[in-house]
């Protein structure tokens, strides 16, 4: 199936993702509201406090909701696009679908939390890796311009890397989770070269979409709060808040969509070359713990 079939046959877990984001900034604004009503009691101090004490609020509240609920709307998303990528066709109860394989896959949602920030932990340490590639064309004069976009560019596309390598792990039913992870990783490094150059083009337009999403929230609110009167800092933080959910449920899923549609397209026939195991652990502590945990699934590695 093509990246947009998939995209627009996969909608329902965009419109859950958007309606969390809402929730979220539903919340917010509501508890915005009565802390700040309660800090105008006190004066300017006590405005001051209570925007410290909602900011943590808000804080733990996006993190407890959005990390655990997102990660496992995530995970039930990747393994709908696995299926439709490798095979075709979508499952017909997508989300029925999506549970069942992370409950099968993982046994148990903390095993794929481990999982999840072991592989999410040694892309970014490998992500630094290959930035500080591009940061050599610093010395080189004009070319700071060229540099900022090439790391952003590799941070977009490798952003993706580890729901990649979830996605590998749905189709690699017969391996455990750490070692399809881990083989995950070194299948996307070995085609870098291809999946960096399809990301090209999707990464722009990222871009372009990340900016609009910043752009037409903060014009809304803006416009709302100056004809009321009300407090700017509000309206941008409410912009913030509901800019970050727009990105997370449009722009992240199509760029997901795209990256797992390339690298899957080259997974299944990838010959892993085995050096690269010993090239990454050196590169990243935590793919050399995840490769770890796969020696313990299987002791003969």
């Amino acid at each position: 199936m093509k990246a947009k079939d998939v995209y627009f046959g996969t909608m329902k877990f965009v419109w859950i993702k958007l309606g969390m984001g809402v929730a979220v900034t539903l919340v917010g604004a509501i508890l915005l509201a009565l802390f700040m009503l309660l800090g105008s009691l006190f004066g300017g101090a006590g405005l001051y406090i209570m925007f410290i004490v909602w900011s943590a609020c808000i804080g733990v509240i996006y993190n407890v909701f959005m990390h655990y609920f997102g990660y496992l709307v995530k995970a039930g998303h990747v393994a709908v696009i696995a299926e439709a990528v490798t095979t075709g066709k979508l499952p017909e109860n997508q989300f029925e679908y999506g549970k069942e394989m992370v409950k099968s896959r993982f046994v148990a949602s903390n095993v794929y939390f481990v999982v999840d920030r072991l592989v999410s932990g040694a892309v970014s340490q490998l992500k630094k890796a290959v930035g500080k590639v591009g940061g050599m064309l610093d010395a080189i004069p004009g070319m700071d311009t060229l540099t900022k976009f090439l790391q952003t560019f590799i941070g977009i596309a490798l952003g993706y890397v580890d729901e990649c390598c979830l996605g590998y792990c749905f189709i690699k039913k017969e391996e455990g989770a750490f070692k399809a992870s881990c083989d995950g990783v070194v299948i996307y490094f070995q085609n870098a070269k291809k999946l960096l150059k399809d990301a090209l083009i999707t990464t722009v337009i990222v871009m372009i979409g990340t900016f609009l999403c910043w752009v037409v929230p903060f014009g809304l609110f803006g416009a709302v709060f100056r004809a009321c009167d009300w407090n700017m800092l509000g309206a941008v933080l409410l912009a913030l808040m509901f800019a970050v959910a727009l990105k997370s449920a449009f722009i992240d899923s199509w760029m997901l969509v795209k990256m797992m549609v390339s690298y899957m397209e080259v997974a299944p026939s990838t010959q892993i070359t085995y050096d690269l195991y010993d090239k990454l652990c050196k590169l990243s502590g935590k793919f050399k713990e995840l490769f770890g945990k796969a020696k313990e699934e299987n002791p003969a590695l």
